[in-house]
């Protein structure tokens, strides 16, 4: 497959970069100024699972849990937990000292709200839900609950990321989960600074004076929060090339993913260091629309499906360095409890062509249109957009490729509308790997229709089978059950599975303290 054409000879022949202040290490004020993924269109993490809110939101808001670098959940904004009555009974007390950034005192009224509203936006979170006899809060400190079924996995549910059970204030927690929080006001290490924010430009963090970290060693989204400079600045750089240069100038201090083409000429730079930070990656994904349209279909999506090469895709997306990504990759990430080679054949053996045409045809593809939402600023989506697509009409599909923002696609995805009112059918997206880790938390495997992520699959079957995981204790049970979740996964298709890539990021060498988990983190860091 034929790389994509951005190319890195403008940095050589001095491009021309936006001025970007740096501000004095000796002044009053030191500022990392880093590149996200793409423009931060909203800091509700509950509304979006969008990466860079995922990121953003992590410095303002706080979660009950926390996981370290290898993921174990550890008491965050609880002191701790007891579980009685058999695992139905959970009592969490808070700890000391939790502020929110409007001076308020954290309490479990809050909590229980913030949850509330989360719950009915994650598949996770509507497990809790439909196990859940009552969330309460009989004082300030303390948050019960009492569960009709166990739930054993409820400490790092709730250390979770996108959507993220973040805690806010109980009146902006009774926002409609489905709405925008009219206020951006958590009680994490830093405050959101609004005043400063210009979407597509910059968005401003600066250190909460009042946070008052743990006591335990920081590890990834665990322990203490230390926050050791003065603010983070991001600043948006649609162009990867572009952001690239101002970090070997020295005028930016961290790039959250460069562009793969970019890193040997980043590594050759002597202020510059290229490494991994989210060292659990991203599981890529095409998502369809269940409700209309072709992708409606499961014989069409099964095509769709056949068509995919995943190692094309993932060398369109990281290059030729097979160490950063695995393809092909089933439904499970490798390496997960719930990881097995059931099916597997429906990825690792394509058909022909004609095969995959005969597919369409007994599905009864009459060449309706197609509605793929493609996002040009963003380089991993962009790059799985552009094999999908051609793949797709490789095989007589009739695609209609709308090229357009991520901003406006998180937006958008949100319509149920058919193809003619404005619709879609299918985009890309980048889910947090740690989470394919079993049917609990694979949360684009859900059959629960209406209350399903965006694309809203039905499939009482699956539904059944996540169920019965949960409720099991037997391991071989379990394994079973992992079976035939995916081989189910290969039937109806609730998302195409392109493969699991792993970014390095790239920073100024005077940053020390970054830490590594499953997403950028700013406590910890210093610059020299």
């Amino acid at each position: 497959m034929k790389r994509r054409g951005f190319l890195a000879s403008g940095i050589a022949a001095g491009m021309v970069r936006p001025a970007l202040a740096q501000p004095a290490i000796g002044g009053k004020a030191v500022t990392i100024v880093h590149v996200p993924q793409g423009n931060l269109v909203t800091m509700d993490a509950v509304w979006t699972t969008a990466i860079v809110t995922r990121n953003a939101a992590a410095m303002v808001f706080e979660t009950l849990y926390g996981r370290d670098e290898a993921l174990n959940a550890k008491p965050q904004m609880v002191a701790g937990h007891t579980v009685e009555d058999n695992g139905l009974r959970w009592t969490m007390k808070l700890r000391d000292g939790l502020l929110f950034h409007d001076g308020t005192p954290v309490l479990a009224r809050d909590c229980v709200a913030s949850l509330k509203r989360w719950m009915k936006r994650d598949g996770i979170g509507q497990t809790i839900a439909d196990r859940l006899e009552e969330l309460s809060a009989p004082d300030d400190k303390t948050l019960v609950w009492r569960l009709k079924k166990p739930f054993s996995a409820l400490p790092y549910a709730l250390a979770k990321t996108q959507p993220t059970p973040i805690i806010v204030p109980e009146r902006l927690a009774n926002t409609d989960p489905f709405k925008q929080m009219p206020e951006v006001i958590g009680s994490g290490p830093f405050r959101y600074v609004p005043g400063e924010y210009v979407s597509g430009h910059r968005a401003v963090f600066a250190k909460f004076d009042k946070y008052n970290p743990r006591p335990e060693p920081v590890s990834f989204a665990a322990g203490g929060y230390r926050v050791l400079v003065d603010r983070v600045e991001w600043r948006i750089i649609p162009d990867p090339a572009t952001a690239a240069g101002a970090l070997s100038a020295g005028e930016v201090d961290w790039l959250d993913s460069p562009l793969p083409d970019l890193l040997g000429m980043l590594k050759s730079k002597p202020g510059v260091v290229v490494a991994p930070i989210d060292i659990y990656g991203t599981f890529g994904c095409l998502r369809p629309n269940h409700l209309h349209g072709p992708t409606a279909n499961p014989g069409v999506r099964r095509a769709m499906l056949a068509a995919i090469d995943q190692v094309d895709v993932m060398t369109a997306v990281m290059g030729g360095d097979a160490s950063l990504y695995r393809a092909p990759v089933g439904f499970y990430i490798p390496g997960t409890p719930s990881a097995n080679d059931a099916g597997m054949d429906r990825v690792r053996k394509r058909p022909s062509k004609d095969q995959i045409k005969a597919m369409l045809k007994e599905a009864g593809y009459a060449g309706e249109k197609l509605v793929f939402m493609h996002p040009t600023d963003q380089v991993y989506y962009d790059a799985m957009s552009s094999v999908a697509v051609a793949a797709f009409r490789d095989i007589g599909l009739n695609v209609e490729e709308q090229s357009t923002d991520w901003g406006t696609i998180v937006e958008r995805r949100t319509s149920k509308e058919p193809l003619d009112k404005g619709g879609w059918s299918m985009f890309p997206l980048g889910a947090p790997a740690a989470e394919y880790r079993d049917p609990i938390f694979a949360t684009n495997l859900r059959g629960n229709g209406a209350a399903a992520w965006f694309g809203w699959p039905t499939d009482p079957e699956m539904e059944s089978m996540r169920n019965a995981w949960m409720d099991t204790t037997d391991p071989a049970e379990q394994k079973r059950l992992d079976v035939a979740t995916q081989l189910r996964a290969f039937e109806t298709v609730p998302f195409i599975p392109l493969g699991q890539y792993l970014p390095p990021a790239a920073f100024r060498k005077n940053l020390s303290g970054v830490l590594k988990g499953a997403m950028p983190v700013f406590w910890n860091v210093t610059k020299g």
